[in-house]
């Protein structure tokens, strides 16, 4: 597991250089419109696969596989720079939707893997430890772009990115010799071979697990109002990059402590309650920044909306860990596909309406999630007394495929 972790520590920094380098690229040698073209490439490959590629999606379980996708990725990104040299903003776009791809593959088969490879207790803890990978990555990823590229060309991020991805595959590579040698759990467990459940059957056996994605989606659509922020502090407070700028950090600081909490405090079930209760949480803090009168009332409002976030990750984590993985990689592929297709749709207008009216549009967006997740964590509670629990595990074989 430590072996995992620090190979997905360094893929995951490489990736917040790559997705600068990409954007800057993209910017300063074509403008915003190519900027938008190379987000919307890179989404589309995880609605499309996570749609109508659950077989190819299936290809592709196994670590040794997954060291063959970032083997190709190591490639994609070192030959990023040709690719624009040569072909111009296509040349971009195309890199960003084979990446794209690759990311679609390699997303849900890791997730899938990792509750597997530890004691089902430790589940949480190991969610929180990926959290904050991901959450210190956001953070150092740009701030050491901005210093390589004092010493640098800009190719050179996409070489260094290039690199992590090396250092994962050959991770993986290792960590897959030593599968083969020691059984998982999953692996040693009363799973259903070759058993591919479809999303209809799971959420149909499942429904508290449907709202869970249906609020994860919701919050997605909805949060795009956060891209506005400059709008709302510069209309309603007159402030400036500075107070942007401290935004986003107390953002990060409150995710770094919340992740503290989340991940090794036992978190109270039913897990998919918690999470529609904590996204209502993230919604009424969403409306309240709108309201925010002053930069103090606004900073502190963020160190709240980041602490609630790694309580959304680790609960919906932990969740899908109850799974067996046949099922979990579903799931996983189907939640993927909902957050990239309302956070590529939403972009589309919600930053530009809530830009035009900022304190209208954080009101009526936190409003709106507050509601609706609070309405979905009361149902789940009122299920969770109603209704016995279903056997996950043993679901399994009543969950084939219905093609």
């Amino acid at each position: 597991m430590l072996l995992l972790w620090g190979a997905q520590t360094t893929s995951v920094f490489g990736d917040r250089l790559y997705a600068m380098a990409v954007m800057w690229m993209a910017w300063e040698h074509a403008g915003a419109g190519a900027m938008g073209l190379v987000a919307i490439a890179e989404s589309l490959p995880y609605i499309v696969l996570g749609t109508v590629g659950r077989r190819v999606m299936d290809r592709f379980a196994s670590l040794g596989a997954l060291a063959a996708v970032d083997a190709v990725r190591l490639v994609l990104v070192a030959g990023l720079p040709w690719a624009w040299s040569q072909f111009g903003t296509a040349g971009l776009v195309v890199s960003a939707a084979l990446l794209g791809v690759g990311g679609a593959l390699f997303d849900p088969n890791l997730g899938t893997m990792v509750p597997d490879l530890v004691e089902r207790e430790e589940v949480q803890a190991v969610s929180g430890l990926m959290d904050l990978t991901g959450r210190i990555a956001r953070v150092a990823g740009p701030g050491a772009a901005g210093l390589l590229l004092a010493v640098m060309p800009l190719a050179g991020l996409f070489w260094t990115d290039a690199a992590t991805f090396a250092v994962s595959a050959l991770a993986l590579v290792l960590l897959a010799g030593r599968r083969r040698q020691v059984p998982t759990r999953a692996e040693s467990g009363p799973q259903a071979a070759g058993v591919r459940p479809s999303a209809w059957s799971l959420v149909r056996t499942h429904p508290d697990t449907a709202l869970v994605l249906a609020v994860h989606g919701l919050g997605i659509f909805a949060g795009a109002v956060s891209l506005a922020m400059p709008a709302l502090l510069t209309a309603r407070l007159g402030a400036g990059a500075a107070a942007y700028a401290a935004v986003l950090a107390c953002t990060g600081l409150g995710a770094l402590a919340g992740n503290l909490v989340a991940g090794n405090v036992r978190l109270p079930g039913p897990l998919p309650a918690l999470y529609c209760g904590a996204w209502a949480v993230s919604g009424l803090v969403l409306a309240a920044t709108g309201l925010a009168g002053s930069l103090p009332v606004l900073l502190v409002l963020s160190v709240l909306s980041g602490a609630v976030a790694p309580f959304l990750q680790i609960a919906l984590s932990t969740h899908f860990a109850l799974f067996p993985p046949a099922a979990r990689r579903r799931l996983l592929t189907v939640d993927l596909t909902v957050i990239r297709t309302c956070g590529t749709v939403s972009m589309l207008f919600v930053p530009a309406l809530a830009a035009a009216a900022p304190r209208a549009g954080f009101l009526s967006a936190g409003l709106t999630v507050a509601v609706l997740a609070g309405g979905g964590g009361v149902l789940v509670l009122g299920w969770s007394r109603t209704r016995r629990p279903l056997p996950v595990a043993e679901q399994v074989p009543e969950l084939a495929a219905r093609d």
